[in-house]
């Protein structure tokens, strides 16, 4: 009788756990359980899912309908790491302050960043969009065209962004970033940021927002930027994409040069 008694006494530890974790619960079971199975009964990848899904939904170069689309699939049916209406917003707003002309996006992944951003941006303006893997690129290049954006408007680097950074000027014939988005592997934003530091690409009031620094987070980049002295700096506190209840933010920084 020792094992029932001693599994009655956890339960009531048992249940604040699952109380008090049960988003992570959920995001655990919507990013990787119901991900493990549909890759296994479709044989697609999450993202070929994702871009069916809106094919069929959106309308063809309109980047609000696809938009909402992806939405539709991240909120509905499966979870994907986009950086949402919510957060979205505020990208938007800031790039509408900005009005910048050169664009730096790290981490494409499906796309929906590149087409929220280049659906903001002035006349003549550029996005340079980076994205290690081709299989990601390659759907993230069918959705930045079915949104109507041509390679005038966005061009899509597929490498990792370690590389690119440092040809950024001799291969691209850029000489400045006005706004630079990271969203992609959180263990690079620091060095990747460090690296347009050293590279000259950064002028006075060039912004950078990288997102997810609160969840998965990025301390060390955080801490980097507090200490640098190089930085205005702010965190706008918001929620995980697509999963209410888990905390997050994205981190602005304006470049002030050094001091």
């Amino acid at each position: 009788m020792a094992s029932p008694a001693i599994a009655l006494a956890f339960l009531p530890l048992v249940v604040t756990l699952l109380i008090r974790y049960r988003y992570y619960f959920v995001l655990f079971y919507r990013a990787v359980l119901v991900r493990v199975w549909k890759d296994c009964v479709t044989g697609l990848r999450r993202e070929e899912r994702a871009f069916q899904y809106v094919l069929t939904h959106a309308t063809p170069g309109d980047p609000d309908s696809i938009l909402d689309a992806f939405d539709a699939w991240c909120s509905e049916v499966e979870f994907i790491s986009n950086i949402g209406p919510k957060k979205g917003k505020i990208l938007d707003r800031l790039l509408s302050e900005q009005s910048p002309l050169t664009v730096l996006e790290l981490g494409a992944h499906c796309g929906y960043s590149t087409v929220r951003m280049a659906r903001a941006l002035p006349l003549g303006a550029r996005l340079y969009s980076v994205e290690m893997d081709q299989s990601n690129a390659a759907i993230a290049e069918k959705v930045i065209r079915l949104a109507g954006f041509d390679d005038d408007t966005v061009e899509l680097i597929v490498c990792p962004s370690d590389e690119v950074i440092p040809r950024l000027q001799s291969d691209f014939g850029l000489d400045k970033l006005d706004f630079v988005f990271m969203d992609h592997w959180k263990k690079c934003y620091l060095p990747d940021l460090q690296m347009l530091e050293d590279s000259g690409l950064l002028g006075k009031g060039s912004m950078i927002l990288a997102d997810n620094v609160l969840f998965p987070g990025a301390p060390n980049f955080l801490r980097h930027v507090r200490r640098c002295g190089l930085y205005e700096w702010r965190v706008h506190r918001a929620t995980l994409e697509y999963i209410k209840g888990i905390r997050d933010g994205m981190a602005e920084l304006v470049y002030q040069g050094i001091k």
